[in-house]
């Protein structure tokens, strides 16, 4: 399995790394689109989220029936997600001051218990889509788990509770370590070998 995932590791390794600079260079407004995107893809496709956030930035004027339009076609839980979205704007505010401070652990907590719509796997993967996770987190996704179970970095694919998501996000950490291959590439790695492509 190491030396498997070390050999597309190598074979990546530059597209993986395009991309994460990519997420450091963006403007503010894309930030917090990526937000909205973090909200809205739990239980959900990834690209059939990010469809749904270009339609969002049309919008002028936000209202729940326009947004509710947009995420019926797209995502599960769309009354939810519409409320999300509705509040995305006050929770950019709230997270934007934070986001200074170099324990990024610190902040994805806050931003899980704070943040309406977004829990800690959200929250991470936010963090890690706007360049400010800096190989600190997990996104404790199903590609992550399984790809972590097959590893026999873990007994079984789920999450429990928080203190377990803290548990395996460490195991993750140091495994990426003993890999030699930074977190946050693991992450893209493991995404790119579940769904064939790198994304986001």
């Amino acid at each position: 399995m190491e030396n498997e995932l070390k050999k597309a590791y190598l074979s990546k390794k530059i597209e993986i790394k395009s991309r994460l600079s990519d997420f450091k260079k963006l403007k503010e407004e894309d930030k917090y689109y990526e937000l909205i995107f973090c909200m809205l893809t739990p239980q959900s496709k990834a690209q059939k989220c990010w469809e749904a956030v270009q339609e969002i930035k049309k919008i002028k004027d936000k209202t729940s029936k326009n947004i509710k339009e947009i995420l019926i076609k797209r995502t599960r839980f769309h009354n939810n997600k519409t409320r999300y979205v509705l509040e995305s704007e006050k929770a950019w505010e709230e997270i934007k001051p934070k986001l200074n401070n170099k324990n990024k652990k610190e902040i994805r907590n806050w931003i899980a218990e704070n943040v309406y719509g977004i829990g800690l796997k959200e929250a991470g993967h936010f963090l890690r889509n706007i360049g400010h996770s800096d190989n600190q987190i997990a996104i404790l996704d199903r590609h992550i788990l399984r790809n972590l179970k097959k590893a026999n970095i873990i007994s079984e694919d789920k999450i429990k509770s928080k203190k377990d998501y803290f548990e395996i996000e460490n195991k993750f950490l140091r495994y990426a370590l003993s890999l030699n291959i930074p977190a946050d590439e693991l992450d893209l790695l493991f995404w790119s070998k579940e769904n064939g492509e790198i994304f986001k």
